[in-house]
């Protein structure tokens, strides 16, 4: 039997490059996201690797949605050995004062309250088999707070404060828990943050070599790999320009 990983967010950015890498990987998987098309499309380029794919369309920010696709998998998806909390976003840029609050309400539901909805549906039957991994995805932005930041920091610090959380409720059962948090990474991540300004976007990135999805999923597909008796609790990882969320060589071109 081959290895299953569930991954939210799987359409775009981090979420697809990990499905790339574990599926040339020989692993079955479920892959989650909002737009259907871009999941029907993902689903028919991971078959090429010749695994079993199981497209669940759903907003991980809808309980029941969550609940009714994740609650009865079918026997060969049932049994997750890894779950990819991929899926999240940041929305808008600016002071608490002039915040939007469908944004704030956006990413608390997103980052936090849909991490929450799907790790509740899925570590049962881990606790079950006592055995499985989890691996959260934060950032650097869950290790410090930057002006404009606001919300979305808040809600990755949630995630962090989840995973470590996790590990503890989960440590009788032998459950790895694994945070990983990247600094700025090339993804549709600030095309999202900009509400599609593409100029603004693309000058997060000016004047250094930012990360690419394809770095960070190598990083995952490392921390799902360590020996069992092995768990990398926490990792955070930037481009050689970032020092921290404040700090970029912007002359490292």
């Amino acid at each position: 039997m081959g290895k299953l990983a569930l991954i939210t967010g799987a359409t775009a950015g981090i979420g697809k490059a990990a499905a790339f890498k574990f599926a040339e990987n020989g692993w079955d998987l479920i892959i989650t996201g909002r737009r259907k098309d871009r999941l029907s499309a993902l689903e028919t380029e991971l078959k090429q690797f010749n695994i079993k794919v199981l497209s669940l369309n759903f907003d991980v920010r809808n309980k029941e949605e969550v609940e009714s696709h994740l609650s009865e998998l079918t026997v060969e998806f049932s049994e997750v050995d890894l779950l990819l909390n991929n899926a999240g976003l940041a929305a808008g840029f600016g002071t608490i004062d002039q915040g939007n609050t469908d944004d704030w309400d956006q990413m608390i539901d997103t980052n936090v309250k849909g991490l929450l909805y799907v790790s509740r549906q899925i570590l049962p039957k881990m606790k079950e088999r006592k055995s499985g991994h989890v691996i959260n995805i934060g950032s650097t932005a869950g290790k410090e707070t930057y002006l404009g930041g606001n919300v979305y920091c808040a809600t990755k610090h949630a995630v962090d404060s989840l995973t470590k959380a996790m590990r503890i409720d989960l440590l009788p059962f032998g459950i790895k828990v694994t945070g990983v948090c990247p600094g700025a990474a090339e993804t549709e991540f600030s095309l999202v943050r900009y509400k599609g300004d593409a100029e603004k976007a693309k000058s997060v990135y000016n004047g250094y070599t930012p990360m690419t999805p394809e770095h960070i999923a190598d990083v995952i597909w490392y921390a799902a790999n360590t020996p069992p008796n092995l768990c990398l609790n926490d990792i955070v990882l930037t481009s050689l320009a970032q020092a921290n969320s404040f700090y970029v060589n912007r002359e490292s071109v």
